[in-house]
C-alpha cells in the first residue's frame, strides 16, 4: 500500500482533479512513482493541465502541503483513508471515477458494512419525512449502514431515523470535515460523528458550494448496495444519485407519493423506469440477500402492541376513527360524537403516545407501524 501522505499531498495539487491523478498514478505505477518522475515525464501524459504540472513541480512543496493537512486531520481526530487502502469502500473502489482520497471523521468500520442510501427532497413533506425516518429505523435495526448527503428534509430524517434505532449511519459531505453545512443539521452532525461516520473527499476549510454536490452523490451511490428514492422531483439530485447508480448496476429503489405532487414525480419516473416499489424495508431487504451483516426479521412491533394493550376503551375507540391519511379535527370530532374538548384531550394523550401525529391545518393522522410476520 502506498504511502497515505503521497496520496494525499497529489489530491492537493490544484488543478489535477480525480481524473488526472488517476492518469498520473496508473502511468507512474503510484503516487510515490508521480512525485519521483521528472517535470519532462509529467508533461508526456496526456489529459494533464498546465495548472496541475506547475502545481507538482516543487516535490517538497506539494508533499509540506499533504504533511499539514494530515497533521490537520489528526487535531480533529479524523483520518484519511487512499483507493488502496484495505479499509477503502470495496464497492466504491469498483465504481468510474472513486475519490483518489476520503477524509473519514467518527467510526471507519462502517465502510465495511452493508450500506444502502436514503435519498430525497430537501422541501420533504410530512409524510415523505415520515417514510423516510421510518425505514431508516427499520433498516438500521437489520443491521444495514444507511447513506445519505446530510441535507435538509429526506436525507435528514434518514439520519435521524438510523441513530434512533441505535443503528450505524453514514453522512456524505460535500464539503471539508470541519464544515457542518447545512447549519440548522449542527446537533445531527455531531450524533453521526459519535454515532456514525462522515466522510467526503474534499479537505479541510473545503466549502459547499454547488458544483461539489453532484460528486458528493457518486459517493453515496458508489458505496452503497442499492439507494432508495423518497420524494424526489423530476430534475433534481436525488435522480442523480439514482441515476449514478444505475450506471454502476446498483439497485434502486423508489417510495410512491401523490400522482399529482411534483415532489413525487422523480420518485414515480423511476417507477415507471423499473425501480422497485417500495413500502416497507422488507422490500429493500429482500434484494440484498449477500449483504453483511444483517440480522433476522423482527416478529413484530412489541412496543406499539403494548400501548394499543394499555389503552382505555374510550381512547381505543377514537384511535380506530382517526384513518392513516390526513383528516381535520372537524371531521374526526363529528365521526366521533364526542365534545371538541374530549378529543382534544384523548388526541393529546394519543400525540404523546406515538400513536397519533397532528398536522399542520388542524388536521391528524394515524401512525401505522407494519407488522412483521
Amino acid at each position: 500500500m502506498a504511502d497515505i501522505l503521497d496520496w494525499v499531498s497529489l489530491s492537493l495539487v490544484p488543478g489535477l482533479g480525480v481524473t488526472g491523478l488517476r492518469r498520473l498514478v496508473d502511468c507512474f505505477d503510484g503516487p510515490d512513482g508521480v512525485l519521483l518522475a521528472s517535470a519532462k515525464e509529467r508533461s508526456q501524459v496526456a489529459g494533464i493541465r498546465s495548472e496541475a504540472l506547475l502545481g507538482l513541480s516543487d516535490g517538497d512543496e506539494v508533499r509540506n502541503r499533504g504533511e499539514q493537512e494530515l497533521e490537520r486531520l489528526v487535531g480533529l481526530g479524523a483520518q484519511a483513508i487512499c483507493l488502496d487502502d484495505p479499509r477503502y469502500p470495496s464497492l466504491l473502489r469498483q465504481t468510474n471515477s472513486p475519490p483518489p482520497v476520503l477524509y473519514v471523521l467518527g467510526r471507519i468500520e462502517l465502510l465495511g458494512t452493508c450500506c444502502v442510501a436514503i435519498v430525497g427532497s430537501r422541501a420533504a413533506t410530512s409524510y415523505g419525512r415520515r417514510i423516510a425516518s421510518t425505514l431508516a429505523r427499520d433498516l438500521a435495526a437489520r443491521g444495514v449502514t444507511v447513506v445519505s448527503g446530510l441535507a435538509l428534509g429526506i436525507d435528514a430524517e434518514a439520519h435521524a431515523g438510523a441513530l434512533s434505532a441505535s443503528g450505524a449511519t453514514i453522512a456524505v459531505l460535500g464539503c471539508g470535515l470541519d464544515v457542518i453545512y447545512p447549519q440548522q443539521n449542527s446537533r445531527l452532525y455531531e450524533q453521526i460523528q459519535g454515532a456514525g461516520l462522515l466522510v467526503t473527499e474534499y479537505p479541510l476549510g473545503t466549502t459547499p458550494e454547488g458544483f461539489r454536490f453532484p460528486a458528493r452523490n457518486r459517493i453515496i451511490s458508489g458505496m452503497s448496495y442499492g439507494v432508495v428514492v423518497v420524494e424526489a422531483a423530476r430534475k433534481s439530485g436525488s435522480l442523480i444519485t439514482a441515476e449514478l447508480a444505475l450506471d454502476e448496476g446498483r439497485d434502486v429503489f423508489a417510495v410512491p407519493g401523490q400522482v399529482d405532487s411534483f415532489k413525487s414525480a422523480g420518485a414515480h419516473w423511476l417507477l415507471q423506469q423499473g425501480a422497485k416499489l417500495v413500502i416497507s424495508a422488507e422490500d429493500i431487504l429482500e434484494e440484498l440477500p449477500l449483504c453483511p451483516g444483517l440480522q433476522g426479521a423482527h416478529t413484530g412491533d412489541s412496543g406499539v402492541e403494548s400501548k394499543l394493550v394499555s389503552l382505555d376503551p374510550a381512547s381505543l375507540a377514537l384511535l380506530e376513527k382517526i384513518e392513516p391519511y390526513a383528516m381535520k379535527r372537524d371531521t374526526l370530532i363529528a365521526v366521533s360524537g364526542l365534545s371538541s374538548g374530549r378529543v382534544a384531550e384523548f388526541l393529546l394523550f394519543l400525540e404523546l403516545e406515538g400513536l397519533v401525529e397532528m398536522l399542520p391545518g388542524d388536521e391528524v393522522r394515524r401512525v401505522v407501524r407494519e407488522r412483521k410476520e
